[in-house]
């Protein structure tokens, strides 16, 4: 994956000047069109709505925001921002304005117009005191309007230079205003495919839109059919049976049965996407800083990357920042393996036993990893068990975040969604306040250096591994030459940018 460029996002080194929508950037190769694109995704629940609020999983992910909605920007394959139903967009010099002028030429599949209306309404339903898993994201904004009937206001409490990204977070789909639960109910969205049948945790049967805004540069097939199989065994014995053509989030115990099967092809991408183990739960904070700084010196990562994902994956420095971000600082020299150390820290504090806290739906794709994670832990003397509840310790598995303010405002900030650690540090909320108010590049990468290293240091989040994005197609399945590894399947959007050859 392409590293984020800012100046995709910001010219002359201030949020200032106009951005347009760009290209989509295909491969030299002419996309077909027509047939029908069967993939197996896993993730699906009978609870499933189109309600995006709602939504964690890569079969939601690529069935909303991937196919029947959109957002007002979206991530690019090559990591670039660009314009979804927003055209293009302007930022006042101090980046605390954005104006987006919206494009005018959309339909919701109920015939409804896209205005400047369905924008309020929709970021309504994410803004102020709720549950939204983006509220935190949002909570920057201290006004939007609308200026026009195509334009839009954002106007942000402090300056934030990357604030565009954040409108191409998945649960950021615009409904049409005045239809939201109608449209949450029966998936009415501005996207290329409108639904033909959806049975939650089943199957999603959808139609190409005619004379959709995006031509024919995207959505090449004329229907998808998803089907939702938590197995990973079950989505690689579809591909072998050819049952389906694409399938999400293949195990890497199953990757090399692929890799030597003629006429599969194993899509292997370095992202974001990484485990994480949040220490403190139900220990007081001198055992808990005890246990973190034991389990850092315990791990062997190189080891944990070779076992636990069989090579398919780097190794993590304890921040949910990633090689693809731009202002990844390489910590190598921070963390020392040290198992004798390790020992000592967990004599002294009199603990010998870790309980990990991994949801029940989640345990068969986290069995290798707490293998290896367990008996790494085992040789320091540390026993670990897997609970459901009261837990010292919570595993979870991220797609990662597009830029580093997302990133750390997510899983470390002190009122971030995925701060299970519930870490708080001043000198880590002035670090990323002042960040993600700098223009200059060379400024914010030392900001983002020094706070990579305090989080290594300091925290409670330790992240052992980047696991690379692992995903199969047929051969009768042509890509673009740039795959998007933001999220998996070309960021979600695979439905909209491959093709049947």
């Amino acid at each position: 994956m392409s590293r984020i460029s800012r100046r995709s996002l910001l010219t002359t080194g201030a949020a200032a000047g106009m951005l347009a929508a760009s290209g989509l950037g295909l491969a030299a190769a002419t996309p077909k069109t027509g047939g029908t694109l069967r993939a197996v995704l896993p993730g699906g629940r009978s609870s499933d709505t189109w309600d995006a609020r709602t939504h964690d999983s890569l079969f939601m992910m690529a069935a909303c925001h991937g196919a029947v909605f959109d957002c007002l920007t979206e991530i690019g394959p090559d990591g670039a921002l660009r314009g979804e139903l927003a055209a293009n967009w302007t930022a006042s010099v101090d980046a605390r304005v954005w104006t987006f002028d919206l494009r005018k030429d959309v339909q919701f599949h109920n015939g409804k117009a896209f205005v400047a209306q369905d924008v309020l309404e929709t970021f309504a339903l994410h803004m102020g005191q709720n549950t939204s898993p983006v509220e935190s994201v949002l909570r920057g904004v201290s006004e939007l309007k609308a200026v026009g009937p195509h334009q839009v206001q954002f106007y942000l409490s402090a300056p934030n230079a990357d604030f565009p990204y954040l409108l191409s977070d998945y649960h950021l789909v615009i409904y049409p205003a005045g239809y939201v639960e109608l449209a949450m109910q029966n998936g009415i969205g501005t996207g290329l495919y409108r639904v033909e049948e959806f049975l939650p945790g089943q199957t999603l049967r959808t139609r190409r839109v005619p004379n959709h805004y995006k031509g024919d540069k995207a959505g090449f097939f004329e229907a998808l059919y998803f089907v939702n199989e938590t197995d990973p065994s079950a989505r690689l014995n579809a591909l072998l049976e050819a049952d389906a053509d694409v399938a999400g989030q293949i195990a890497p115990s199953n990757a090399r049965q692929i890799v030597s099967h003629k006429g599969l092809t194993l899509q292997n991408l370095a992202g974001n996407q990484h485990y994480s183990f949040a220490i403190g739960g139900h220990l007081d904070p001198q055992k808990a800083d005890a246990v973190r700084r034991a389990v850092k010196y315990g791990l062997d990562r190189p080891s944990f990357v070779r076992q636990g994902l069989l090579g398919y994956g780097q190794v993590g420095w304890d921040t949910p920042i990633g090689p693809a971000n731009p202002y990844f600082f390489d910590q190598t020299d921070l963390v020392t393996y040290d198992p004798e150390q390790a020992k000592a820290l967990l004599e002294s504090a009199g603990i010998n036993q870790l309980s990990v806290g991994v949801s029940p739906q989640s345990m068969r794709d986290f069995a290798p990893t707490l293998a290896v994670f367990g008996s790494q832990m085992a040789q320091i003397g540390l026993k670990v068990e897997v609970v459901d509840s009261r837990a010292t310790a919570l595993l979870h598995f991220s797609a990662g975040r597009a830029t580093e303010d997302w990133a750390l405002s997510t899983y470390l900030a002190k009122e971030g969604l995925w701060n299970l650690a519930e870490w708080q540090n001043r000198r880590a909320d002035v670090l990323l306040t002042k960040a993600r108010s700098e223009m200059d590049a060379q400024k914010r990468q030392s900001l983002y250096r020094e706070l990579q290293c305090l989080v290594q240091r300091e925290s409670g989040l330790l992240v052992p591994a980047f696991a690379n994005h692992l995903q199969a197609t047929s051969e009768s399945i042509g890509t673009p030459k740039t795959i998007g590894a933001h999220y998996a399947l070309d960021n979600a959007r695979f439905a909209e940018r491959w093709w049947r050859t």
